[in-house]
Order: C-alpha cells, then structure tokens, then sequence
C-alpha cells in the first residue's frame, strides 16, 4: 500500500497508489509496473501530441486536432493511465470520479481540507 500522504506535485495521491486528485475528480495514475525508460518515451510522446494539439487549436486545423487528439490517446493509453486498469485484483476503475462519491471518500474527507487545490502564490 502506498503512502497516505504521498503526493504528485500538490495534489495527493489515493493510498492504493492508483490514482491522483484534482479538484476532488480522481486521475488514474500511470502504471507502476512500467520500465522508466519505457515511461520516459510515452511520455515523450505525450508532450509531443499535446503541443500538437496546441498547434491544430491555434491554427483551427480540425484535422490535425482529430489526429493530435488520437495521439494523446495512445500515448495515455500506453501509459495505463486509459484503456484496461493496470491492477489485477478486480477493482473498478474509477478513474474522473469525484472522490467523495468512492470508496475513497473516507481518505478524501480526512485530507484536512487539503483537497488537491494546487496552492497559490
């Protein structure tokens, strides 16, 4: 089991290590098991796709926006974070949910009020 206090930038991370929190909605975190070189190339990839996705926002290109948008997909789906769960002990995925609304909500409501609100300068 992960750490409770266990954090990706400011927002905190579910126990089980499965996922992160933004703004009360779950985000399913990359799967663990992965090679950190393997890792690194996805997201290699992802960064890549988002920034065209930029582009084909900016220069209103719909078709390279569609494409872009499929890119992002495949890279999130290699790393874990969409498609099948990574995990195997048969738990749902629960991955945009707002947290209180999951078997989380009881680690959710102790957070202290820190609800994964990024803090402001």
């Amino acid at each position: 089991m992960a750490d409770p206090a266990r954090r990706v930038g400011h927002h905190p991370v579910t126990p089980d290590g499965r996922y992160f929190v933004v703004r009360g909605r779950l985000w399913r975190m990359s799967n663990p098991d992965l090679g950190e070189d393997r890792r690194a190339t996805f997201v290699r990839a992802l960064m890549a796709a988002r920034r065209k996705v930029g582009a084909a926002k900016r220069s209103g290109d719909e078709e390279a926006g569609d494409a872009a948008h499929a890119a992002v997909d495949e890279a999130k789906r290699a790393l874990g974070e969409r498609g099948p769960v990574w995990w195997t002990d048969g738990a749902p995925d629960l991955n945009r949910h707002m947290a209180r609304t999951t078997p989380y909500a009881h680690w959710y409501a102790a957070l202290d009020g820190d609800q994964g609100e990024p803090e402001r300068d």
